[in-house]
């Protein structure tokens, strides 16, 4: 199925500036005279694709998730859209994994009274196989024996909690900005005596989902992190056949309330999943060819694989659509580089950066002429961090590169050099272990953690195009000015603190088995 790049309507555009997200058009400041980089800026300013890049990719496909249809119809749509920009691309096969495919989940309280609940099943659980009403029951207080039983006499046929429930649902700065001297630190200590008090009721093993279906639940109910809003899958289950579902903090509350106190809380779920067996996943690479160094990169990096309890534009919606608009605005004012030019959007990051671990071992010529790789990640604020990764050499391009870019872009960047280099945050990593200079572009928060991070409100409203365009500008730049650098990025490592080792690459595996 190959999905179009919908058109944004003249309303939605005019709402979108209202909303404060439209970039005023004020001349660039540029340090130096140098046509590429005007139109650079006027393309990515005044004839930016972002808005309905962002609406096709967050609103009309939404959910990326590692072996599931959504990914598969972004990868589709990514080689279309790049494909229709005169760009190569491709997919291109790097393993395979547990195929699932999510349906709905819909959670109602009916006892003692009736609500709606908000939540969603973890990835990879197994549904319901049609609504399951049952009531919800929570490891007794007394603890020890009294646990061995209600295991064995109270789990089966029942939703279980597996989790204890948050004196307070309110994100952590409330407690800052709102409440007395103290009011956070007194709100942490709660917070651990609440899990202290929960962890004191099981057994010493503690209760794991495999526990939990042995013994027959109906269903396991987990809440989200601590301090964080929404509902919040961050990691997948392993069940067979007995659904996991994560509960929206305030809700949870609701449920562990009420079956502590003999209350008797009733739910119907109805979840729907299937499973696809084992499923061939991609990335999805497009390039324009270098005119006289093809056989050196750079390379724009973005995960675009999800986690699905929302649409994914934070992470990483925003990254990935960036590193399109650069290589369209590219193919429109440097259609000939100097150097390769290629993107690569990564599937399996969330698994372990799977996908660009799997690229760098199968395309070593590519690592090898590396001139730079720009990596996307965090978020959608504009980009304030760059380190260079602990290559003492590199901050000599770095700092002519951004000697070029507009001060209206650079005024808010921290260059760290020669920094250290990353362990595995992000793709850059799986190029930095072997010495590729390949760096990572960290953003400003915009609530990232805790408001959209791996949460089901991580949707199109929250990116902020104002600050995407920034992105975009400047990475078009930095590609641009890296592609004709007359050198080399030097590989040199700086020595490292002891105690401290450079990140290894792992092995080049044939498959990511899920």
């Amino acid at each position: 199925m190959t999905l179009r790049t919908p058109a944004l309507t003249s309303a939605m555009l005019v709402a979108l500036a209202v909303l404060g997200q439209a970039l005023p058009l004020q001349a660039q400041t540029l340090a130096v005279d140098d046509p590429v980089l005007e139109a650079i800026w006027e393309e990515a300013m005044e004839n930016s694709h972002l808005e309905p890049l962002g609406h096709a990719l967050v609103d009309s496909i939404g959910p990326r998730l590692t072996g599931s249809p959504g990914i598969d119809r972004a990868q589709e749509w990514a080689v279309a859209t790049l494909s229709g920009w005169g760009i190569e691309a491709y997919n291109e096969e790097y393993g395979t994994w547990r195929g699932w495919d999510r349906g709905i989940t819909h959670i109602d309280l009916l006892e003692p009274r009736v609500r709606s609940l908000e939540g969603t099943m973890l990835a990879w659980s197994p549904g319901t196989d049609g609504p399951v009403t049952a009531e919800v029951t929570v490891p007794p207080a007394a603890g020890g024996a009294a646990f061995d039983s209600w295991l064995r006499d109270e789990v089966p046929g029942r939703f279980v909690l597996r989790q204890a429930a948050q004196p307070s649902c309110r994100p952590d700065n409330h407690f800052d900005e709102w409440g007395t001297p103290g009011a956070l630190s007194r709100m942490e200590q709660l917070r651990d005596e609440a899990q202290e008090s929960f962890s004191a009721r099981l057994s010493e093993d503690g209760l794991s989902r495999g526990d939990l279906e042995e013994a027959g639940a109906a269903g396991i109910l987990e809440a989200g992190y601590r301090g964080r809003i929404g509902v919040m899958p961050v990691f997948g289950t392993d069940t067979e056949t007995t659904p996991t579902v994560i509960v929206g903090c305030e809700d949870y509350g609701l449920l562990f309330r009420l079956a502590d106190a003999g209350s008797a809380p009733v739910l119907r779920l109805n979840a729907e999943a299937e499973f696809l067996g084992e499923v061939p996943v991609h990335n999805t690479i497009g390039v324009i060819r270098g005119s006289e160094l093809p056989e050196e990169y750079v390379l724009l990096s973005a995960h675009y694989d999800t986690w699905d309890a929302s649409s994914g534009a934070a992470d990483n919606g925003t990254g990935s659509i960036t590193m399109l608009e650069v290589m369209r605005i590219l193919s429109e004012v440097y259609p000939n580089p100097r150097r390769t030019i290629m993107v690569g959007l990564w599937g399996g990051e969330e698994q372990g950066l799977n996908g660009s671990r799997r690229f760098a071992a199968m395309h070593p010529d590519v690592v090898d002429g590396m001139q730079a790789l720009f990596n996307q990640d965090n978020g959608t604020g504009r980009v304030v961090n760059i380190s260079t990764q602990g290559l003492v050499e590199a901050g000599e391009h770095w700092a002519r590169w951004l000697a070029a870019v507009p001060s209206e872009i650079t005024q808010h960047i921290r260059l760290n050099v020669p920094g250290a280099p990353s362990g595995g945050g992000s793709d850059h990593a799986s190029f930095i272990c072997a010495g590729a200079p390949a760096f990572g572009l960290s953003s400003i928060s915009w609530g990232y953690n805790p408001y959209t991070w791996h949460t089901n409100r991580d949707t199109y409203d929250k990116i902020v195009f104002e600050e995407v365009r920034n992105n975009a500008a400047l990475i078009a730049m930095l590609t641009y000015l890296a592609s004709e650098d007359p050198e080399r990025v030097s590989r040199t490592r700086r020595a490292l603190p002891e105690g401290a080792s450079w990140p290894e690459c792992p092995p080049g595996a044939e498959s990511f088995g899920g």
